[in-house]
């Protein structure tokens, strides 16, 4: 009878590191595993939403639009109703009986969306450059990736990989930035694919209780930087490809330097320590038991989190309200945002004159052509581009370098990070969104500048 219970006890044991190794090594493979493709470094999971949008090929806009209008649709509907299948779900209550705000939000998604799918309306709202390109080529992108994202999320997760990284990373995330060990796999994901994936995952450890109120904030706005991948577009929209080196290495100085110094200022240093259930945050578990090294504790959390996985068919169901809830949820709020930032980035001044006060600063750093380079500093909270696309037409090497780098480092545009941020459940407002934005311009420019003068 002994020998039957210890031969019970081992199955459940090696039961339980096979469901921490297998899934986790999958999670690592789709989410942390560089691969070159044709357009530079990627992460497989880039690779298949790539291929998703290639799929949906020209029926991509109508996908989105469908999606934005029956979220916006349904939502009023179940405001109007209020049918039981939906109250008494947890799920779709929050997909589709959002507070008047948000509502109101989607709706205006909705009609932004219509507009340009049509083609019909003012050409600020449906030009190429604000709701149609919104519609056409930043909605298709981000539906291939929540997809996909979302789907494979909880390989990441749900089996223990988080708990391992976070075990191991813990004594460098919390001195330099304040963060629990696992906040270096969100980092990891947005560095190597893309910023939208820490985005989501920030969000779903905040939703499960891992991440302080704090922690969340600070890993959405300071870890969901621009993939390798789109920094080479950056670069080279402004002639500087050759220099993608040294570029993307101040990039990595400068960020390093934003992540350790923003969230010590306000207002993510107002944020409280404090779980999504209103509990206060104590860290003795993130000390290391009596006995235990990092790679035992960090290899036992692991398993220990993966032994209270029960069926495999509930993980693939959290996938799919994962993908469905970024889907519904945050599309139609880019949407919405995301032209609005655009339209305004492109027909009125605004930006143009909150760049003059940045003139005497960039004077200092000695940046050429500082009064065309002013007008770069902050228009990059509409859309990440925007800079590029400006210093395209600057004719220094230096100042475009300058302002490539920073339109990176700056991170907060709200064409997509700033609308994915409101739209999950980080709890940002926008004004804390502009702050942080002006925040690491502030911190950055000087660092970019410094390096610019060794480099120039």
């Amino acid at each position: 009878m002994q020998k039957t219970t210890n031969i019970a006890t081992d199955s459940s044991s090696t039961r339980n590191v096979l469901m921490f190794l297998i899934p986790s090594l999958l999670g690592i493979l789709l989410f942390m595993t560089p691969v070159i493709t044709e357009g530079g470094f990627t992460i497989p999971i880039a690779v298949l939403a790539k291929s998703f949008r290639n799929l949906l090929g020209n029926y991509s806009t109508l996908v989105v639009t469908s999606i934005v209008l029956i979220s916006a649709m349904g939502s009023l509907l179940a405001l109007a109703t209020k049918p039981r299948f939906i109250t008494e779900s947890k799920f779709l209550t929050g997909l589709f009986l959002p507070s008047p705000v948000w509502l109101v939000v989607r709706l205006l998604g909705a009609v932004f969306v219509s507009m340009a799918f049509i083609g019909f309306g003012p050409e600020h709202v449906v030009g190429g450059a604000t709701g149609g390109f919104v519609l056409a080529d930043l909605l298709p992108t981000l539906l291939s990736v929540f997809v996909f994202a979302g789907l494979f999320l909880p390989l990441l997760t749900n089996f223990g990989l988080l708990e391992m990284i976070g075990a191991f990373m813990t004594r460098i995330m919390r001195p330099l930035f304040g963060l629990p060990g696992r906040s270096a796999v969100d980092c990891a994901s947005s560095w190597l694919g893309d910023g939208s994936v820490a985005i989501l995952m920030s969000s779903k450890q905040y939703e499960q209780g891992y991440y302080t109120e704090r922690e969340a904030a600070v890993v959405g706005t300071t870890f969901s930087v621009v993939s390798i991948s789109f920094s080479l577009v950056v670069i080279a929209q402004v002639g500087l490809e050759h220099m993608f080196v040294p570029f993307y290495l101040t990039v990595c100085l400068a960020g390093f330097v934003a992540a350790v110094v923003v969230p010590r200022l306000p207002p993510l240093s107002w944020k409280k320590n404090t779980l999504v259930n209103g509990e206060e945050k104590t860290f003795e578990h993130e000390a290391l038991p009596e006995g235990e090294t990092l790679f035992s504790y960090g290899i036992k959390s692991g398993i220990e989190r993966a032994s209270h996985i029960r069926s495999l068919s509930d993980v693939l169901k959290e996938g799919l309200e994962n993908a469905a809830d970024m889907v519904f949820g945050v599309l139609p709020v880019v949407m919405a945002i995301g032209t609005s930032a655009l339209i305004i980035a492109e027909y009125t001044p605004i930006f143009t004159i909150l760049g003059m006060p940045f003139v005497p600063l960039l004077e200092l750093l000695q940046i050429p052509e500082a009064v065309a380079a002013s007008e770069t500093m902050l228009i990059g909270i509409a859309d990440m581009f925007i800079p590029a696309v400006l210093a395209a037409n600057i004719d220094n090497e230096m100042t475009r370098f300058v302002i490539a780098t920073l339109s990176v480092t700056q991170l907060i545009y709200m064409s997509e990070v700033g609308a994915l941020l409101l739209g999950s459940k980080i709890p940002v407002k926008v004004w804390e969104l502009v702050m942080i934005f002006i925040l690491r311009t502030l911190v950055t420019l000087p660092v970019i500048a410094g390096v610019a003068h060794l480099i120039f």
